[in-house]
């Protein structure tokens, strides 16, 4: 069985693109315990500002700016709200 889409958004905003994809996993694994996988992102000219993502080998994760760290999944809600604070605060 393969991952669902559950939700995909693409706009224009602060001078670059907001994308948020996300699926729902058949089953969850040691990176995906919460069975989501996910790809959120902001950027501007070509260059990645904010992303959070979850690959495999790596988990839950957040990208700002040229630091990479991990991120402590608490629910979608959440993560969305993260996400687009921080695309709020570097892009305005």
């Amino acid at each position: 069985m393969k991952a669902t889409l559950i939700f995909h958004k693409r706009q224009e905003a602060y001078g670059g693109i907001v994308e948020m994809v996300i699926w729902r996993l058949p089953r969850t694994d040691p990176d995906r315990p919460h069975g989501l996988k996910y790809r959120l992102y902001f950027g501007r000219d070509g260059q990645r500002l904010v992303g959070y993502d979850n690959e495999r080998g790596k988990g839950d994760h957040r990208h700002y700016e040229s630091h990479e760290e991990p991120y402590h999944f608490v629910s979608l809600e959440r993560l969305i709200r993260d996400f687009l604070d921080d695309v709020t605060r570097i892009g305005g």
